[in-house]
């Protein structure tokens, strides 16, 4: 065995797509330790700059103080918590659902979502560009899975006109595509969704706590979030905690409680990480200026990067892709980069399509305006050696 896996980690070493860990030997911020040195990091999805903060450590310290750590089992078993039961209502709340439901991660969450919602005899309309977990989530279903062209409304909605024997029609989309930074039509979906009697399920996992008036997301921004089916999202990205929700109508989530394998066969989220989710609940909702400065930041930032010449999409996320085609263009930019201070991944194959590897830059509240102009200066640096 050991023979044939060397070969493939071979092949993918001359592919420039081999991946290794780098360990953070800090706390996780604008800036921290790679390496044995302080690089700024323009590459986490700590968008508010909450997963170091205080607030967040103090509100899970306290609960495992009182409640201990592990869940100890799943929630259906003896795992639930109050804690849970709280967060989900706080959840709901924000996201003005009659109800929500924790799953211990996004990956888990799409993979329990869809599958418990449809099956072999049902078709997933999805996104090209939609996260893995989502594929993931079509093919365990075994449900039909069509994938359109990415946010191209006429191309789906052909898809669906066409698909006359699927016993139920789920459409899934990203709404912040995690690689693009890019926005999907959430309004025509919403649209495409009725015309065809299609459930709509959205993926928020990189727009929580960003958009919308209370920042519960772009479905909230667009004025759709009273026609989506399922509002599915992460804790873990703005909300600087861990867990995913799925949230929607009563009726919705106690069938996700019986029926979604991702939460009826694991164990629960630690109510101490509970806790820390309320907390980052709490900030959001308090203090606005968070979502508002980092959406400035990335709009100076993206238009600085376009301005040298790269090749930058235009956007209005925290996310800016630098597309730089080959993989190991990628790679070697991103080492350059490192060398003057600033941590930014290489995203290669297949995690985007061939052809398209690039620098996924992300920008926090927590970095400052010398913070981004250091990333500028070290891009013309690296520019100007390529």
């Amino acid at each position: 065995m050991n023979d044939v896996l060397a070969a493939e980690l071979l092949k993918l070493d001359g592919q420039g797509l081999r991946r290794s860990l780098r360990e953070v030997a800090s706390a996780q911020s604008r800036e921290v330790i790679l390496d044995g040195r302080p690089v700024l990091n323009f590459c986490s999805n700590d968008y508010l700059g909450l997963a170091a903060d205080p607030r967040m450590a103090l509100a899970a310290g306290s609960v495992a103080g009182q409640r201990g750590f592990g869940a100890g089992a799943s929630r259906l078993v003896c795992g639930n918590f109050d804690e849970h039961t709280a967060l989900e209502r706080d959840i709901a709340a924000l996201k003005k659902t009659e109800a929500a439901l924790l799953f211990s991660a996004g990956y888990m969450a799409n993979v329990g979502i869809i599958s418990a919602l449809v099956g072999r005899d049902d078709a997933v309309f999805s996104d090209r560009f939609n996260h893995a977990s989502i594929v993931d989530g079509i093919v365990l279903s075994r449900a039909s899975m069509r994938r359109y062209p990415h946010n191209d409304m006429a191309a789906l909605d052909a898809l669906l006109a066409a698909e006359t024997n699927a016993r139920r029609k789920l459409i899934v989309t990203d709404t912040v595509f995690s690689m693009d930074g890019d926005v999907a039509p959430l309004v025509e979906l919403a649209a495409l969704a009725k015309r065809h009697n299609a459930w709509l399920m959205v993926d928020e996992a990189h727009a929580f706590g960003l958009f919308g008036v209370s920042g519960s997301g772009m479905a909230e921004e667009l004025g759709v979030a009273g026609v989506v089916d399922v509002q599915m999202g992460t804790l873990s990205k703005a909300a600087g905690s861990f867990g995913a929700y799925a949230a929607g109508s009563r009726v919705l989530v106690d069938h996700l409680l019986n029926a979604a394998r991702s939460v009826v066969f694991t164990t629960a989220l630690p109510p101490s990480v509970a806790a820390a989710g309320r907390a980052a609940l709490r900030i959001i909702r308090a203090e606005p200026q968070r979502r508002q400065k980092v959406l400035r930041s990335a709009g100076s930032l993206r238009e600085a990067l376009q301005a040298l010449g790269l090749d930058v999409p235009p956007g209005i996320t925290p996310i800016i892709p630098v597309m730089l085609g080959s993989a190991d263009r990628a790679v070697r930019w991103s080492k350059a980069l490192l060398e003057e201070g600033i941590f930014v991944s290489a995203i290669r194959p297949p995690t985007v399509p061939s052809g398209s590897a690039r620098l996924r830059v992300t920008v926090t509240a927590a970095h400052t305006g010398s913070d981004l102009e250091h990333c500028v200066s070290a891009f013309k640096k690296v520019m100007s050696h390529a």
